[in-house]
């Protein structure tokens, strides 16, 4: 009965009517459906893109940004964690130079960009903290996240700041991008940091109210798509076009992104960041928007992440009480459980687990080089920082980032 009210959901949000492309047709039905993406989430990353920022680039919304910082403490207070990633700081440049039209050139939008990430820090610190909640600016580029130790290093950054109660404001660092490492647009940088953090949706704010059939400035029959699947080719042929004058995406960079954000098991919702108390009647269980659904459960999706795409680079034997640990009791692996090291890796590299007779029973993203490993085997954790001088992590492999084979 379940199935088949998705369906007949799914038909209806694709609609039958005039002006629906053969690809709103061929959308595919959700086969889990989760009752509300935000209410049912734990950890959210919200990106709000560059037109609701900057007031369609007038400079920024200070109200604006007030409202989400009010929010974001009401979802705080239902239990949830947020971190934000915003567009803005080249458009906000751009008003302080002067400038009518984005520019091409890179060296201008790195100087835009760092003019405007000023101003947009001091903006998000100043409303965010009228409402109680600390801020701090973490700026990323493709390569932190390419990079394995680097990907670590953020990971652990953000998770920190989680736990303290801060809200990270995460933007592209287009001060020093270049054409090589640039994400191109902060919808596939949501997507990133939803992978980076294990979060369970991304919500993405623009300025309009979904996914439709068609364009709806142009189709008056255009239907918005309430439920989707996430990476579902159609999509794709619906979402084409450019963005705004402003930022540098459009709806296509958004289905993109929640494809993305689907092959770590997050949903995604894109919604008008225009909507009254949006994030807080998502958070309730209202329907705002277009779900994009992801097909995987977060965890095995991540699982199967570690498991297939991670080329190994060394390998950890353990003895009888750290292989049972991992294996039955689901814990992290601990440096005193591990009796060898073998191969040369570095921290956030993919190495093997053996057992004390050698099979692989898993493997997973380690914390320490593979010679800081063999300083730190045998001994406890609390012992870390005497021997090595700091402490990255407790854990020589975290659970979160260990899959059993």
């Amino acid at each position: 009965m379940a199935d088949d009210r998705n369906e007949a959901g799914q038909r209806e949000a694709g609609g039958a009517g005039g002006g629906q492309s053969g690809a709103a047709q061929a959308l595919r039905v959700a086969a889990r459906v989760p009752e509300s993406v935000v209410r049912d989430a734990r950890r959210i990353v919200v990106k709000v893109g560059s037109t609701l920022v900057t007031n369609e680039g007038r400079g920024l919304d200070e109200d604006a940004i007030s409202r989400w910082g009010r929010q974001i403490a009401e979802l705080r207070a239902m239990g949830k964690e947020v971190v934000m990633v915003s567009s803005g700081a080249v458009a906000e440049g751009m008003k302080r130079l002067g400038w009518a039209r984005r520019p091409k050139a890179m060296h201008e939008l790195q100087a835009a960009a760092a003019v405007g990430q000023m101003g947009l820090a001091q903006v998000y610190e100043t409303c965010f903290r009228a409402h109680g909640l600390g801020t701090a600016q973490v700026l990323l580029t493709h390569d932190d996240l390419a990079d394995r130790k680097r990907y670590l290093n953020a990971r652990s950054t953000l998770l920190a700041l989680l736990e303290l109660g801060v809200v990270p404001i995460i933007n592209e660092n287009d001060t020093v991008v270049t054409d090589e490492i640039k994400f191109g647009d902060n919808d596939t940088l949501g997507a990133l940091v939803a992978n980076l953090i294990d979060a369970d949706a991304l919500v993405i704010l623009t300025d309009q109210s979904g996914l439709f059939t068609a364009d709806p400035r142009r189709d008056p029959q255009a239907r918005l798509l309430e439920r989707v699947v996430a990476g579902d080719p159609a999509l794709e042929a619906i979402a084409g076009g450019a963005g705004s004058s402003i930022g540098r995406g459009g709806m296509i960079t958004k289905v993109l992104a929640a494809k993305r954000a689907a092959s770590s098991g997050a949903h995604t919702i894109v919604a008008s960041g225009r909507e009254a108390d949006v994030l807080v009647r998502l958070a309730r269980g209202e329907a705002i928007g277009t779900r994009f659904i992801a097909q995987m459960p977060r965890m095995a999706a991540r699982k199967q992440w570690l498991a297939d795409h991670l080329q190994l680079r060394g390998a950890v034997r353990l003895d009888v009480g750290a292989a049972r640990a991992l294996v039955a009791g689901g814990r992290s692996l601990l440096p005193i459980g591990v009796t060898e090291v073998s191969g040369e890796f570095e921290r956030g590299e993919a190495v093997a687990i053996h057992d004390p007779e050698g099979r692989e029973i898993a493997r997973g993203l380690i914390n320490y080089s593979s010679s800081e490993t063999r300083l730190i085997m045998r001994r406890p954790s609390s012992e870390i920082e005497a021997i090595l001088g700091f402490m990255e992590e407790p854990e020589l492999v975290h659970r979160d980032n260990l899959v059993l084979r």
